[in-house]
């Protein structure tokens, strides 16, 4: 899935502050999620509500 540039750069922009960021694999949803300083647990959730298109 390609992004816009702007989307792009704060995505790179929130990996150097430490984050993580999940986007939706649903092809044109705009869905994404940024976390830091998180349990796996709480990271495996994240990630599973941002990859799953059906629960946002």
């Amino acid at each position: 899935m390609s992004q816009p540039l702007p989307a792009r750069i704060a995505d790179a922009l929130a990996l150097i502050a430490g984050k993580h960021t999940v986007h939706c694999p649903y092809s044109g949803c705009g869905v994404s999620v940024r976390f830091r300083h998180v349990t796996p647990d709480e990271a495996k959730r994240l990630t599973d509500i941002a990859t799953d298109h059906t629960r946002h």
